[in-house]
């Protein structure tokens, strides 16, 4: 073990150079940091940066989009979003009932869900006031999953001939969270990707409401302030400033690169953390509601989509 963790900075730091070549792809990246994490490499430090690396990776990447494309894509998302959402919570607090989970913790899987996975969680546990071990169970389960999500979703798209824009959506609803939207999108194509992060984004924004509605709900138990992920207007910041002036395209397109590589180490940390021993913590209950919800906004959207 001791031979194990004197090389686990120089290793880390390698697999992180490699994230910005074209040898690591997203789903590699998220493997390579799974398996090191099975190892017992991990650096606890670096990994309290993920976060920060993803979300400044996704505004770096809107200096690479077409507001007219962005704009076209918001408007085809929206009544998706929407009917996702409110299924998605909805189904979360009768099964969380049925299954006998905690309901704070339904609420959270359901959240994660419904909007943008583990961003969606962090920024409503302290709305709800959630324990500790209530929000950390959720995580984990959205964890895993999205990790799963990652791996699979680009290889349906192929079997069943998804256009780059059908796949797009679909990763963007069915997906939980943004590292792996864009992951997958990515995977897919250029197009895929763009409309994926856009797509996702828009949802991320229902944080807003959503929090509001658990903070009415909540009152007794004193909630807190609402958390905006101001990530999304810098996101949409730089969308702006690249067309509005096109002169610095070249400038652009080398801020658009980093963002996307930039994503696939945000993927390798993410994978860092995985354990078998998050699986275990997190209960079969809520491992079982959060893989039927998964299946009811998975399954619904590509029907949806592809009819």
């Amino acid at each position: 073990m001791a031979d194990v963790k004197k090389y686990s900075r120089p290793l880390i730091l390698l697999i992180i150079i490699l994230c910005f070549t074209p040898i690591m792809s997203p789903a590699l990246a998220l493997l390579s940091g799974i398996a090191l994490s099975a190892l017992g490499i991990k650096l606890e430090k670096v990994k309290k940066y993920t976060s920060s690396v993803l979300q400044y990776s996704i505004v770096l990447m809107g200096f690479g989009m077409s507001l007219s494309e962005v704009i076209k894509a918001s408007k085809n998302g929206f009544i998706e979003t929407a009917i996702s959402v409110v299924v998605v919570m909805t189904s979360g607090l009768l099964l969380g009932r049925l299954l006998k989970v905690k309901s704070k913790t339904a609420i959270l899987i359901s959240a994660g869900t419904a909007i943008c996975g583990g961003s969606a969680i962090a920024a409503i546990s302290p709305v709800l006031n959630s324990e500790e071990n209530e929000s950390s169970m959720a995580l984990i389960v959205i964890f895993i999953l999205n990790a799963v999500a990652l791996l699979i979703f680009p290889s349906i798209g192929h079997y069943f001939n998804l256009s780059q824009e059908t796949f797009g959506n679909w990763a963007a609803i069915a997906i939980h969270d943004t590292s792996s939207v864009t992951g997958a999108g990515a995977a897919y194509g250029s197009e895929a990707l763009q409309i994926a992060t856009t797509v996702k984004l828009i949802r991320a924004l229902w944080i807003i409401p959503l929090s509001v509605v658990i903070a009415l709900f909540n009152k007794k138990e004193g909630s807190r302030k609402i958390t905006f992920p101001w990530f999304i207007v810098l996101f949409a910041l730089a969308i702006a400033i690249a067309n509005l002036f096109p002169s610095m395209s070249e400038t652009y397109t080398h801020l658009n690169w980093l963002g996307r590589r930039g994503i696939v180490v945000a993927l390798f940390l993410i994978g860092s953390g995985f354990s078998v021993k998050s699986i275990k913590q997190s209960g079969s209950r809520s491992f079982i509601l959060g893989i039927a919800l998964w299946c009811i906004i998975g399954v619904g959207s590509f029907l949806i989509l592809t009819s």
